[in-house]
């Protein structure tokens, strides 16, 4: 078609640039979980999550050199120490696919509607069923051994209702009653809940893996800003007489043989940083209650300040690769009178 013709937008060379680390990134973890995963249910979804990753790393690869666009360096087989002893358990593989997957959902929806190439949002498209189909394949296995950590149950209501009282909103005074929370609002608490003690856990695994002080120091700070979190969330919900969901599976071994790069553990941690200021961000967007919005606000910002000190260190040690960008035209025009 004619319209393949045009050159890629900005948005697009976006997507797939952002595209290409995420998955040069996936498949080192992968390849590492699929040497120790034993349970012969998990070990099939770690496998098909391996190969979409590797197939995708072949796609993106023609896509690039069809544009002429420089490769992203990524992330390769050096980057992982395949002879490191077990670091994961085969149920804490299975829960970090099903989160993996979740962020795989919003991140492709995102890729499409950046998209405007037909080539490039049939891509994104393939890619969104297929992490669809991971997602589903991971649930489907681990609610068939009982591991899934479902949402907290409620009443189901008789009627519909409408808000009479700007009281509805309030929720920052000590002094006042809160309202209980609303199905939206527990949701987010639950589902903020579990993105954070996958980032604990990746964090600490990584804190005890790293051979460098102050990564070791920035991964500890991770878990204890994790678990901070976690512990704010789980006493909204048990303040509302909701028992919080939190599996006791989810573990790491105690092997602190360097198994990652200390650049693909920063990469990561920057990836789970992001999507967590997102899944913040939309908490707050739905939450209605005001000291909701304000404890995902503020905690956010602690968030953002990890993620910046963590991509210092990657500077100070040249691992941040920069995506592609325009030049600087004031830069340029100031050579150019230099010259002349």
């Amino acid at each position: 078609m004619t319209e393949h013709n045009t050159k890629l937008t900005s948005a697009e060379i976006a997507c797939i640039w952002t595209a290409y680390m995420n998955d040069s990134m996936s498949k080192c973890i992968l390849g590492y979980f699929l040497k120790d995963v034993e349970d012969t249910g998990i070990r099939p979804i770690i496998q098909y999550a391996y190969d979409l990753s590797s197939t995708h790393i072949e796609k993106l690869t023609e896509l690039f050199q069809k544009e002429q666009l420089p490769l992203p360096n990524g992330f390769s087989s050096d980057d992982v120490n395949m002879e490191a002893p077990r670091l994961y358990t085969d149920t804490f593989m299975l829960e970090y696919i099903g989160h993996i997957s979740r962020a795989g959902l919003i991140a492709y929806g995102g890729f499409i509607s950046m998209s405007a190439r037909e080539d490039i949002r049939a891509y994104f498209t393939e890619g969104l069923k297929e992490v669809s189909g991971l997602y589903n394949k991971g649930a489907n296995v681990s609610l068939s051994k009982g591991l899934f950590v479902r949402a907290p149950y409620i009443s189901y209501g008789s009627e519909t209702d409408y808000v009479d009282s700007k009281k509805y909103l309030s929720g920052l005074n000590p002094f006042s009653h809160k309202r209980p929370l609303n199905a939206v609002e527990i949701s987010y608490l639950h589902m903020n809940t579990q993105t954070n003690i996958i980032g604990g856990s990746m964090a600490l695994s990584f804190a005890q893996t790293s051979p460098t002080k102050d990564i070791q120091k920035w991964m500890l700070r991770g878990r204890d800003i994790s678990k901070k979190h976690i512990k704010i969330y789980t006493n909204i919900l048990a303040d509302n007489d909701l028992q919080p969901s939190i599996s006791s599976e989810v573990a790491i071994t105690d092997s602190t043989v360097p198994t990652f790069s200390d650049k693909l553990m920063l990469f990561h941690m920057g990836i789970l940083s992001a999507v967590g200021t997102g899944n913040y961000a939309t908490a707050a967007s739905a939450s209605q209650r005001s000291d909701l919005i304000l404890n995902y606000e503020r905690l956010s910002v602690e968030i953002a300040q990890y993620a910046k000190d963590g991509a210092d260190i990657m500077i100070k040690n040249s691992w941040l690769e920069q995506p592609p960008g325009t030049f600087d035209k004031e830069k340029l025009a100031k050579n150019k009178n230099q010259k002349s």
